[in-house]
């Protein structure tokens, strides 16, 4: 049964994926710090080190037979998570047993399994937030031509596209695409580099040959995926890319924190709505309230993600010389726990992202309240070509602006605006010429034209390169 006695973390058990939570288990740790042991064994090998293809094949075959207890047995006698696994894996390889971690610190297995992790964990974020901006992009698209008040200052201004704000998350979350592909690919693994970054213990093993030193740390790069190692370390790989990483994730969660607060705006506005399952509760006291909670919960977890870049921060620039221990309980929590955070943020994304409801009447009825005023400049311009005068016309428009507003603000009354301007014979327009000017499609300026070709130039592209990963469906825990 389930133990409702302790603590239970919730971006494990409500918010992130199996498979980013996967990535952080001790199974992946162990297994990841076994396939390491067994590239640094193979490795020595081919460098000519006195270890036989049966010790190797000993050590492979049981990387992912994890003997738990044994590890956690041997760690409460020596107080050393590295050497109780060393000690397990011996259990059982007793062939190979003597060979496992030759010349390496502890290190060498944790640190260079931290960048593995962190790598496998940017991967599956890239494919969550191509899976984003490909729903985005398919509602930019679909929307590209409503008209829609534009907000600055969340005062109604000029008119834009629904489509076209769309667009706006989407440049914000194809930054931070870029930026996340150019850590992927450029990540370092931290190497075969000893116990103080100096390859002794390794240049002590090949009897003072640099260059199979060198090789050695190059080997084991390739044979675990990676092109290249840092090529000075202390101890430990430097902390400065714990926060070019999390900062990563900081960009992502600000662009959706942006996203999802315009939704909300938007939702109260009654112009967009989250999805709302048929049984959903808004609130336990107002029945009628369709509260934007998930988008809700992205701003919360986006908050907690974006806080803790201050965590990398603080113990990069508080290491000491080559290394303090100081760093290990808070990376346990900060790493891993921004990526869970990051990882639930993208899922709820998706979902929401995948079923935005627009209300087209209800946009266009508040279009209609300010279009009048927004209207008045290209009336203006009309009316001056008919042989008016701009100056006597900009103060009849003026006066008769101040007149609707106070009528709007003061009295609750429709905008009447227009059938004010359309009784004045000195505007010398008919009825109809000025009603065809109120069109709202006449006040989108290229926002239409923009949508398809920022999709075509720019979102598609990226789209086309991750297609085999498209299709990701989200179903909310909570």
């Amino acid at each position: 049964m389930k133990n409702y006695n302790n603590y239970q973390n919730p971006l494990i058990e409500r918010y992130s994926s199996k498979e980013m939570s996967y990535i952080f288990s001790p199974e992946s740790k162990f297994k990841t710090w076994r396939k390491l042991w067994v590239a640094l064994a193979e490795a020595e090998m081919e460098l000519g080190i006195n270890i036989s293809k049966e010790q190797i094949d000993e050590l492979k075959a049981n990387v992912d037979n994890i003997n738990f207890e044994d590890a956690k047995k041997f760690e409460k006698e020596t107080r050393h998570d590295v050497m109780s696994h060393v000690k397990a894996y011996g259990l059982l390889c007793p062939k190979a047993k003597g060979i496992i971690h030759l010349g390496a610190t502890s290190a060498y297995v944790g640190d260079n399994t931290d960048i593995i992790l962190m790598k496998d964990a940017m991967e599956l974020v890239r494919i969550k937030l191509v899976n984003l901006i490909n729903n985005l992009k398919n509602f930019a698209f679909k929307y590209k031509d409503i008209p829609t008040l534009g907000f600055t200052h969340f005062q109604a201004a000029q008119l834009t596209t629904v489509g076209k704000r769309a667009c706006l998350w989407i440049q914000d979350l194809l930054i931070d695409l870029e930026d996340l592909t150019y850590r992927i690919e450029n990540l370092k693994l931290r190497g075969v580099k000893g116990t103080t970054g100096t390859q002794a213990s390794f240049l002590s093993l090949f009897e003072g040959n640099h260059e199979k030193v060198k090789e050695l740390d190059k080997l084991v790069c390739s044979k675990m995926g990676f092109e290249r190692s840092y090529p000075v370390t202390g101890q430990t790989y430097t902390r400065k890319l714990d926060h070019q990483v999390l900062s990563i994730l900081s960009s992502i969660a600000q662009s959706i924190h942006k996203m999802t607060n315009d939704i909300r705006l938007l939702q109260s506005l009654k112009e967009i709505e989250e999805p709302f399952a048929k049984n959903q509760i808004g609130s336990s006291a107002m029945a009628y309230k369709r509260n934007p909670m998930r988008s809700e919960r992205i701003s919360s977890l986006c908050k907690y993600v974006i806080a803790e870049t201050l965590n990398p921060a603080l113990i990069h620039s508080t290491q000491w010389l080559e290394r303090t221990l100081d760093d290990s309980a808070n990376r346990r929590l900060s790493i891993a726990q921004s990526f869970l955070a990051i990882d639930a943020i993208l899922e709820i994304g998706i979902n929401v992202t995948d079923g935005l409801v627009v209300y087209e009447n209800m946009i266009k009825r508040h279009i209609n309240e300010e279009l009048p005023f927004m209207a008045t400049e290209t009336i203006l311009m009309e009316a001056v070509k008919r042989g008016g005068d701009r100056q006597e016309l900009h103060e009849k428009i003026r006066v008769y602006s101040m007149e609707s507003a106070k009528r709007v603000k003061q009295e609750g009354k429709e905008n009447d605006l227009i059938e004010r301007i359309i009784k004045d014979d000195d505007f010398k327009m008919s009825k109809e010429e000025i009603i065809s000017i109120m069109d709202p499609s006449n006040f989108v300026g290229r926002a239409p034209v923009q949508v398809v070709e920022f999709i075509d130039e720019h979102i598609n592209p990226v789209i086309e390169k991750f297609k085999n990963n498209l299709g990701i469906k989200v179903d909310l825990n909570v």
